[in-house]
């Protein structure tokens, strides 16, 4: 069965599966919720924990050797199968689909896998352990989760933060839960349990925001003008290459504007969005940004573009970074004065 990160202990609750498979790519809600099932495994008599890294060379016959092994030191051991690629290959996928059938005995199996994509989740190895166990995708969470997760964190750490301190946190470590749960950390050790003002925050708090140049794009395409414009200036201060930036900006561009030329034949929009592959949790930010700007529109932007382009690579005068945030704006829906 597959189950929400958040319903797992819940369900560890009431008893153990034989097989939990934790996939997904976000850190620190990955490490959490491995450890949950780790820290039950233990209470339920998994004194011994093997781990396993199924990497190229991996003999995926030591995984059922070691299913039906004997401990010298408990009745019941954690079988930790770590499989970052997710992808098992022909000889792997097999050993699952035998453990899955077989079982292994009372031994407890977690495996630990990257990102899994709608491909992967019908595999026969993945259904084979989702039939008989538990699946837990672990997925970012989307910016307007971020102030809920950090609230209910510093409660749980015995913090009363004020509104706007929340906000103020979510906005400083946007995108890097890690570095959140660290600030928190520090948030106690200063102040001990009680109220937590915003000065508070902003005293404590260094700025470990993690921007990255398809972020900035989403949000763009979502019309948050402020915050597209923070990630961008996040972006020039770590360093990252403007090309890099404009690459994902025209990109995106060039896509809209041939999204539109599509609406424009006539064809409707649900259409237009899967013949370009639009994925589901992209789709109400792109159908914005198609109904916000015309065709034209975002042909004048990719002229844009082409102009920055020039001015990174020297050809044109002015500033490119400069040029970046009037795109960005423009294509988040602000009326940007051009200069001469």
């Amino acid at each position: 069965m597959k189950l929400a990160p958040q319903q797992l202990e819940r369900h560890l609750r009431q008893g153990m599966a034989p097989v939990y498979c934790v996939s997904g790519d976000e850190p620190l809600l990955m490490q959490e919720t491995c450890d949950l099932v780790r820290r039950y495994a233990r209470e339920a008599g998994c004194e011994e924990r093997i781990v396993m890294h199924a990497d190229g060379n991996f003999d995926w016959n030591s995984l059922l050797r070691e299913s039906c092994g004997m401990s010298l030191f408990s009745r019941r051991r954690l079988l930790e199968l770590r499989l970052p690629t997710g992808k098992p290959g022909d000889a792997g996928g097999k050993a699952l689909q035998a453990y899955a059938t077989d079982g292994g005995g009372e031994n407890i199996l977690l495996v630990i896998c990257g990102k899994l994509d709608a491909t992967s989740q019908r595999t026969r190895w993945f259904k084979a352990l989702e039939g008989a166990g538990v699946a837990i995708q672990v997925w970012p969470l989307a910016p307007r989760q971020l102030p809920e997760w950090i609230g209910r964190r510093m409660r749980q750490a015995g913090l009363q933060p004020s509104r706007e301190a929340v906000t103020l946190l979510a906005e400083r470590v946007e995108g890097n839960l890690l570095a959140a749960a660290q600030e928190i950390e520090k948030l106690h050790m200063l102040h001990g349990a009680g109220a937590i003002s915003a000065d508070d925050v902003l005293a404590a708090v260094s700025d470990s925001a993690r921007y990255d140049v398809f972020g900035l794009v989403d949000s763009a395409l979502a019309g948050d003008a402020g915050r597209s414009a923070r990630m961008l200036d996040g972006l020039r201060a770590e360093g990252v290459d403007p090309v890099l930036v404009l690459w994902a900006l025209a990109r995106e561009i060039r896509l809209l504007a041939r999204m539109h030329g599509d609406l424009e034949q006539g064809q409707a929009p649900a259409q237009v969005l899967a013949r370009h592959r639009v994925w589901d949790k992209r789709k109400p930010a792109v159908g914005q940004a198609l109904r916000r700007g015309s065709r034209a529109e975002w042909l004048a932007m990719l002229g844009k573009a082409a102009g920055i382009d020039r001015c990174l690579k020297g050809q044109a005068p002015g500033n490119g970074w400069d040029g970046l945030m009037s795109l960005v704006l423009r294509m988040a829906g602000r009326k940007v004065a051009e200069s001469a």
